[in-house]
C-alpha cells in the first residue's frame, strides 16, 4: 500500500486510513469467485461498522451478518435489504429479537434450544412466523487462537450435536418457526482450508441424517473465519477467496435449490485499513529503545487482547537506509499497551508517522475511550 501523505496533512493522529480502491478490488474478487454459484456472502459487520465501509460493501451487493440490534439498525440504515440481513449471537435480547422480526430480516441464527423457545414465543405474540437457522457446534478444532475459536464443545457458541435432534424437532413443530437452515462458525483467522473441508464433511453427515427423517435445509451457512496475511500485507493484499470458495463448493453435497451462505468480515476489510500514529518520543531504555506512539491499545486492541501482531511501517522515513530496533508502545497506562517488541524498522524521530497495517478489521470497531482518550478518526482515500 502506498500512503497518500498529502491527504494526511492536517488530520489529527491517531486515525484509521482506509484504502477504498483496495476494498473495492477485494469485493470485486469475492463477486467474481461466487458468480454463477449458489454461494451468498454476508459481511460480518462486527469487523468494521464504519458507515463508509458499509456503504461500499452494500454497493457491492453483499448481505449483512449482525450480532446485535445496533448492527441490524446500521445495516438497514446503510441500505442493506432486510432479507439479506442475518442475525447471530448467543445473547439476543427480547428487544433485539422484536427489532429483527419487525424489520423482516432474512434469518435468525439460533444458538440454543432456550433461545429457540423465546423466539417462538415472541413470534406468536407478534403473529409472525420467524425464519431460523440452528447454529450447530460441530466440535471442530480450527487451529486458531483460543480467544477466537468458536467450534469446540467447550465454547459457548451453538447447539451441541447431542441436542441437535431435539432442537430440530422443536423448530419443525413450532407454528411460529420457519426452519430454513443450519448454521456453523468454527473460528477466525483460519489460514488453511483443511478446517473448512472438515466442516463440509461434518455438514454432509448432518444433512444426510436429517434427510432420512424427511427434513431438508435450504440454507447451509458455514459462517466465516477466512484469515489474512498480517505479516506481509503487500504480498497478499487480497485473501485466497478462490481456494476458500472452491473448498466449500467441492466439499458440500448440495441438493437442488440449496444455498451456501458465508459470513466474511476480516477477509473483506482487514487489509484496506491501517492505523496511522505519530511518534511522541524515542526513549532510551536499559538495553533497548522505546518508540512511544500517540496511538494506544484503546485505538487498536488486538495486540493487548490476544497478542496479535500488526506489521509496523514508517510512513515516510527521512533516511530509509538507516535501521534501528525498537519496542513500539502506546501511551495508555497498561503494561499490555505494546504493539511490537524488537521491531526492526527505519530510524525514526519525534513527529514521524507510523502505520500499523492490516487494521481494517477489529480496529476501529473495538476502539474505546479508555483513559478518557478520544476515539480515533478516519480518512478514506481512493
Amino acid at each position: 500500500m502506498t500512503f497518500d501523505i498529502a491527504c494526511m496533512k492536517g488530520v489529527d493522529t491517531p486515525f484509521y486510513y482506509y484504502d477504498m480502491e483496495l476494498l473495492r478490488s477485494t469485493l470485486a474478487e469475492i463477486n467474481d469467485c461466487i458468480a454463477g454459484t449458489p454461494v451468498h456472502v454476508h459481511y460480518a459487520i462486527k469487523a468494521n461498522g464504519n458507515p463508509g465501509i458499509l456503504k461500499a460493501v452494500h454497493e457491492a451487493g453483499l448481505g449483512a451478518d449482525c450480532v446485535s440490534g445496533g448492527e441490524i439498525s446500521a445495516a438497514l440504515e446503510a441500505g442493506f435489504p432486510a432479507t439479506s440481513v442475518f442475525y447471530a449471537g448467543v445473547g439476543k435480547t427480547d428487544e433485539e429479537i422484536k427489532l429483527g422480526i419487525e424489520a423482516g430480516i432474512g434469518c435468525f441464527n439460533v444458538e440454543s434450544v432456550e433461545e429457540l423457545e423465546v423466539i417462538s414465543s415472541i413470534g406468536a405474540e407478534m403473529g409472525k412466523k420467524v425464519p431460523v437457522a440452528l447454529r450447530v457446534n460441530p466440535n471442530i478444532d480450527a487451529h486458531t487462537h483460543e480467544y477466537i475459536t468458536t467450534g469446540l464443545e467447550e465454547n459457548k457458541f451453538g447447539i451441541d450435536l447431542r441436542r441437535l435432534d431435539d432442537a430440530v424437532d422443536k423448530a419443525v413443530k413450532s407454528p411460529n418457526i420457519d426452519l430454513v437452515g443450519l448454521h456453523f462458525h468454527i473460528g477466525s483467522q483460519i489460514t488453511i482450508n483443511e478446517p473448512f473441508a472438515i466442516l463440509c464433511a461434518r455438514i454432509n453427515d448432518l444433512t444426510a441424517h436429517f434427510r432420512e427423517k424427511g427434513i431438508e435445509f435450504k440454507i447451509l451457512n458455514v459462517g466465516g473465519g477466512l484469515g489474512i496475511d498480517y505479516n506481509d500485507p503487500e504480498a497478499n493484499p487480497i485473501p485466497d477467496f478462490k481456494g476458500y470458495f472452491n473448498t466449500l463448493l467441492s466439499g458440500l453435497k448440495l441438493t437442488e435449490g440449496q444455498e451456501i451462505h458465508c459470513e466474511l468480515g476480516r477477509a473483506v476489510v482487514a487489509q484496506c485499513g491501517s492505523l496511522i500514529s505519530k511518534v511522541l518520543y524515542v526513549k532510551e531504555g536499559v538495553g533497548r529503545k522505546f518508540l512511544i506512539l500517540d496511538a494506544g491499545m484503546n485505538d487498536l486492541l488486538r495486540p493487548a487482547l490476544y497478542g496479535a501482531h500488526h506489521k509496523i511501517e514508517v510512513v515516510s522515513p527521512e533516511d530509509a537506509g538507516s535501521m534501528d530496533v525498537y519496542d513500539v508502545v502506546g501511551p495508555v497506562c497498561e503494561s499490555s499497551d505494546v504493539f511490537g517488541k524488537d521491531e526492526k524498522i527505519p530510524t525514526v524521530r519525534r513527529g514521524d508517522m507510523i502505520a500499523l497495517r492490516s487494521a481494517g478489521a477489529y480496529g476501529e470497531s473495538m476502539a474505546s475511550e479508555y483513559n478518557m482518550r478520544k476515539l480515533p478518526g478516519c480518512l478514506f482515500v481512493g
